[in-house]
């Protein structure tokens, strides 16, 4: 990577969080000349995989599923022009979260990563996981993780 990106990747979901870190990227791709890449990635139950029973009905709820992800990516670009950034590219990617925009960095060759955390702590996060931890540690540039001042001032 050079001094400065050429190419970041604003991995988005919608969330407070994710708002926070699209004006972060929006502000880093400006002062740096950088292209702007959005992506989000649509959730797929793990039901609706390949070679599951009921594939016509799978199919039809996958598309579906698919369908609102797009128009939420849509609005999602939408708000991050609004916000003055000028994007290069939206991607939808369908799937598992992290390992998807892993994928696209590789990809795109991006020189770095924004995206937000929801911040969660404890429990929740040994459990669950955190998208971002399982970013940063697979990714293949800089990750910048963007939170909140009530996330960041959480108990972990």
């Amino acid at each position: 990577m050079a001094t400065f990106p050429t190419r970041i990747l604003l991995a988005t979901d919608g969330t407070k969080n994710a708002e926070l870190a699209a004006r972060r990227a929006v502000d880093l791709a400006e002062g740096t000349g950088s292209e702007l890449h959005v992506v989000h990635v649509g959730l797929v139950p793990n039901f609706l995989v390949e070679g599951t029973p009921y594939q016509e009905y799978n199919r039809k709820l996958y598309e579906e599923i698919e369908q609102e992800s797009r128009e939420l990516l849509r609005r999602l670009t939408w708000q991050v022009k609004v916000a003055g950034g000028s994007v290069t590219r939206s991607h939808l990617r369908m799937g598992v979260v992290d390992l998807e925009i892993v994928g696209l960095a590789r990809e795109l060759e991006a020189d770095m990563i924004v995206m937000g955390c929801r911040g969660r702590g404890g429990i929740r996060r040994a459990i669950e996981g955190s998208v971002s931890d399982a970013v940063v540690r697979q990714a293949p540039c800089p990750v910048l993780v963007v939170r909140s001042h009530e996330s960041a001032e959480a108990p972990v």
